[in-house]
């Protein structure tokens, strides 16, 4: 894919000054509050600028342009497609996976050194005034991003082995946290990096509760034996979907809302809940599946 000069300079700003361009983007930053109509001025002018360096009349004539959840989105992924995604020990080259990640841009797996992996603060943590804890918790996976995001942000990055990045998936699931696969059109157009995320520090899913549709379910769905729930509420407190409720003292599944990451069924102590394959739900990003499928 050919990059434009907009693109490279969006990808350099947005990975040399991540905290303040998710700050902005979220609205938490201090900037963002202050000079929100300004801000969303600079976002018409940069579109407009982009449109121009990047082909012109053809990109400005779009009559429908491409929107955040179009070219910064996320794909929901169980604890243990997260493992496979930072245990995976070869090179990766998995293009165009419109049946998985249903997004016109970035959609990408092309994984170079999958190896080397970095942990940073959570960006979206760190913009909010009483954020969850711990804060590195976000994993940048593969080659050039690891390198880069350590080089230029030494404070809040640093090199990890794939096994310590398992454990940081373990406990944030754990937490009650579930994990994103993150995809950027200005990162390559591809996966860059799994986040473990909170509803109540989470950018992305507070745009998806507002009807932005960045996340992409996981392509499974909790079911429930009701015969064997409890009514103990664990399932209901760790759901970041709000798919989950009590009504009668049971659980009851939404399944609309539900995007399938599981955490209701790790958390369950009775083994009430459980995952199973939903069609319409889209495929499940499984690494070591679709390695097996492309050879």
């Amino acid at each position: 894919m050919k990059y434009t000069l907009f693109d490279l300079l969006h990808g350099y700003i947005y990975a040399r000054w991540t905290y303040l361009y998710i700050g902005i983007g979220t609205g938490e930053h201090p900037l963002a509050k202050k000079y929100a109509p300004l801000v969303k001025r600079i976002g018409t002018v940069l579109g407009s600028v982009k449109a121009f360096l990047g082909g012109g009349k053809e990109q400005a004539a779009e009559s429908n342009p491409k929107g955040m959840s179009d070219t910064y989105h996320g794909k929901v992924v169980t604890l243990e497609a997260a493992r496979q995604l930072v245990l995976v020990n070869e090179p990766v080259t998995l293009p165009n996976l419109e049946h998985i990640i249903p997004y016109p841009r970035a959609r990408d797996i092309i994984l170079r050194n999958p190896d080397h992996i970095a942990v940073i603060e959570c960006p979206c943590r760190s913009a909010r005034e009483h954020p969850c804890l711990p804060l590195d918790v976000c994993l940048v996976v593969g080659e050039p991003f690891a390198s880069f995001v350590v080089e230029h942000s030494p404070q809040k990055a640093r090199l990890i082995t794939p096994q310590e990045a398992v454990d940081i998936l373990q406990a944030e699931a754990a937490r009650g946290h579930v994990q994103h696969a993150f995809f950027k059109d200005v990162m390559l157009n591809r996966f860059y990096a799994i986040c473990n995320c909170c509803a109540c520090c989470c950018g992305a899913i507070a745009s998806h509760r507002r009807g932005t549709p960045m996340l992409a379910s996981s392509g499974y769905l909790a079911r429930l034996e009701q015969d064997t729930c409890l009514g103990c509420g664990e399932c209901e407190n760790v759901c970041q979907f709000e798919a989950i409720s009590l009504p009668e003292g049971i659980a009851r599944v939404d399944e609309a809302a539900c995007m399938g990451c599981g955490l209701c069924v790790q958390h369950c102590p009775e083994a009430a809940l459980s995952l199973v394959r939903e069609i319409s739900k889209g495929e499940p990003l499984e690494i070591l599946e679709l390695l097996a499928m492309s050879n």
